[in-house]
């Protein structure tokens, strides 16, 4: 069967502090139809609540792996909850590594999981990356930008939407960035690196729905093909 890593971002799971109950809603009925043919790996984000555990913590000036740990624990509580809500079909254990990843999809078409063992500079997008290339499957990035602009487009007017681009040229652009701890990216430095280094094809979208099951359906889709 076809394996698919998604990952999730925190600011869709919960936009500015709301729980995005229609969305994940929609979200599980696309994942549970389409289980016969698909094994689904879905790796949460940490969002805003991890950005505000952050800064919280940056303000007690700790290390950057205490950050990175608050992050973390973000992206777990977001697993859990993701596990509660699409039910049997999910694990009912929370993997902490991709061995467990791998031995709960065995069991399950649908294997949730947040941030594994602590890596230096690692995200949730890098986590995803690396269980694509682990489970030889395809990735998907949701995010809260329909795919990858030339610029920020919630600031700037002038930015123009790429469809599609390849793994080296967006690596460029993902490095133009210096990581941090809870940063936001469509896709960020230690994911792109891994996805170039083993030719990982990868989709990036927002959150319209429609897109993922075009994408599965193996369809034009409006988003970022990187390739």
């Amino acid at each position: 069967m076809k394996t698919l890593v998604i990952s999730l971002g925190g600011s869709i799971i919960i936009p500015k502090g709301e729980m995005n109950v229609k969305f994940l809603h929609n979200f599980k009925q696309i994942l549970l139809k389409n289980t016969k043919n698909i094994k689904f790996v879905i790796v949460c984000g940490g969002g805003s609540i991890a950005r505000k555990y952050i800064e919280a913590l940056k303000g007690e000036h700790k290390s950057e792996k205490a950050l990175s740990l608050a992050g973390i624990r973000a992206t777990r509580m977001n697993a859990l909850f993701l596990m509660q809500l699409i039910g049997e079909k999910a694990n009912s254990t929370l993997p902490m590594d991709m061995k467990e990843v791998k031995s709960n999809l065995k069991k399950n078409p649908i294997v949730i999981c947040g941030a594994l063992r602590y890596a230096e500079k690692s995200t949730s997008d890098g986590t995803a990356a690396k269980l694509a290339n682990y489970l030889e499957g395809e990735f998907i990035n949701m995010t809260n930008v329909k795919g990858l602009y030339t610029k920020d487009p919630r600031k700037h007017r002038d930015a123009k939407f790429i469809s599609k681009i390849s793994w080296k040229d967006f690596d460029v652009m993902a490095n133009k960035s210096k990581y941090a701890p809870g940063q936001h990216f469509v896709l960020d430095q230690s994911a792109s690196k891994l996805i170039k280094k083993h030719k990982i094809k990868t989709y990036i979208i927002g959150e319209d729905l429609t897109n993922l099951i075009k994408i599965l359906q193996e369809k034009n889709f409006i988003g970022t093909l990187i390739s």
